[in-house]
């Protein structure tokens, strides 16, 4: 009767949510949705009408945290006449400032980690009992998610993300992650699958699977390679993509997936980070430009259409001219067709918080000359696709309902002329124009694709 009389109290409650960062924040933001929906929570895309505000932050890149307190004070502003919404801080920032955060912003109600969404129900059903703020940030991704799987997953895209691996036992001297999602987890393999096969029922073509480290997913002896096979078997999955990888999990079994899969994208998002050994090696990242090009030959080898996406970091502790010239001569032997790269900001906790940095225009400059052969990496790809025809997994339809939009085997975003009874189809489309990030083209008249 209790548990019913909160529930009832919470029946026109709406939650707005923001995502800030990575795939695994927009997959956990949906998980998140997943679980309050059963506390009788809406979502809705007005802060306003919120009486409930969440911010799944990120803690990667610089000012992460000062974001927050950005949104913070926009929140205040909407409702500076108005009841004070519930405010709940969730993600890596939570994870990693939860003290600070609860001392220094009043308005924030809880803080919670990204271990710890199993608890947010009880958390909210129980938060107007408590006489002080709280802090949920234990590591405990298995109880988090026996708890998720237990709930459906609603996401419902025609794209839809799916997390297998959480954490990293890298602990590569730049990153966060270790601290704030915890040591290497892998979800168990049925687990994945039920989920898999859920999303396919309910309208999923295309899965992506996430992790860390996704390629150091290992579940009783199973891997990432097992897992892609099976999901390839559910007939509704039309496309897979897995990511983010780190070049010393790509192991001999994954790199044979590319040689009989149909499934199985030819997009590789391989992070690099640096060109040159010696940086590698001050960034602790455990493998060498020489293994790395020896996955990429092996790659190409077995399947000549792959190509390759990646990260760089630039202007990291000791990176001499050099240096950097070793990662241009690494794009140029890769050829790179989309790729991150950002100028190093030391992160709170890590080994190169404190580092020496290099000269900001020093390191500027360098992003800048490296960011203009990758974008020409780019340019030049999707412009040696104009005039052919590629396959296009339509996602949705355009504000300008005469488009849609869907993505190319290589992840770019290609517009076209399409309708609704295009979407979760693969359609074939004759590419007439291109930019960097996008694709434009004319759909060919009955070419929805069957996929084994």
């Amino acid at each position: 009767m209790k548990m019913q009389r909160d529930l009832d109290k919470l029946k026109k409650n709406k939650i707005f949510i923001k995502t800030f960062g990575c795939q695994m924040n927009e997959y956990d933001s949906n998980r998140i949705f997943d679980s309050v929906k059963k506390i009788g929570y809406e979502k809705t895309e007005k802060y306003e009408e919120a009486n409930c505000y969440l911010l799944n932050t990120c803690h990667i890149r610089d000012k992460a945290k000062e974001k927050v307190y950005h949104e913070i004070g926009r929140v205040k502003k909407i409702f500076r006449s108005k009841k004070k919404p519930l405010v709940i801080i969730a993600g890596c920032v939570a994870q990693a400032e939860n003290e600070e955060m609860l001392k220094r912003e009043p308005y924030i109600d809880f803080v919670i980690g990204p271990q710890a969404y199993h608890k947010i129900n009880d958390t909210i059903l129980n938060y107007s009992k408590k006489t002080k703020k709280i802090e949920e940030t234990e590591f405990d991704a298995v109880s988090k998610f026996k708890y998720l799987s237990k709930i459906k997953n609603e996401a419902g895209k025609v794209s839809s993300f799916l997390t297998i691996q959480e954490g990293c036992d890298k602990f590569c001297h730049f990153c966060v992650v270790p601290y704030t999602r915890g040591p290497e987890y892998s979800r168990p393999f049925n687990q994945i699958l039920d989920e898999a096969k859920y999303l396919a029922d309910t309208g999923t073509k295309e899965i992506i699977l996430l992790g860390q480290n996704v390629n150091a997913y290992e579940n009783e002896g199973y891997r990432l390679s097992d897992l892609i096979f099976n999901i390839e078997k559910i007939s509704e999955i039309k496309r897979v993509r897995y990511t983010t990888s780190h070049p010393k999990d790509m192991t001999d079994d994954l790199i044979q997936v590319y040689k009989t899969s149909k499934k199985l994208m030819p997009l590789v998002h391989l992070p690099v980070q640096s060109g040159s050994n010696k940086i590698l090696r001050s960034m602790n990242r455990k493998h060498s430009i020489e293994e790395y090009l020896n996955t990429f030959d092996q790659l190409k080898e077995i399947n000549s259409k792959i190509e390759f996406s990646s990260d760089f970091i630039i202007g990291y502790p000791g990176e001499e001219d050099q240096d950097f010239k070793d990662s241009l001569n690494l794009i140029e032997k890769v050829k790179f067709i989309n790729s991150y790269s950002f100028i190093f900001s030391p992160r709170p906790g890590t080994v190169a918080e404190n580092l020496d940095l290099i000269e900001k225009k020093i390191s500027i400059q360098r992003l800048e000359k490296i960011q203009t052969v990758l974008f020409q990496n780019q340019i030049q790809m999707n412009k040696s696709l104009e005039g052919k025809i590629i396959d296009v997994l339509v996602e949705n339809l355009t504000e300008v309902k005469s488009k849609a939009f869907g993505r190319s085997e290589y992840m770019t975003s290609v517009i076209f002329n399409g309708k609704m009874n295009d979407i979760g189809k693969i359609v074939q489309v004759k590419i007439k124009d291109s930019n960097r990030n996008t694709l434009f083209g004319e759909i060919i008249p009955n070419s929805d694709k069957k996929v084994a």
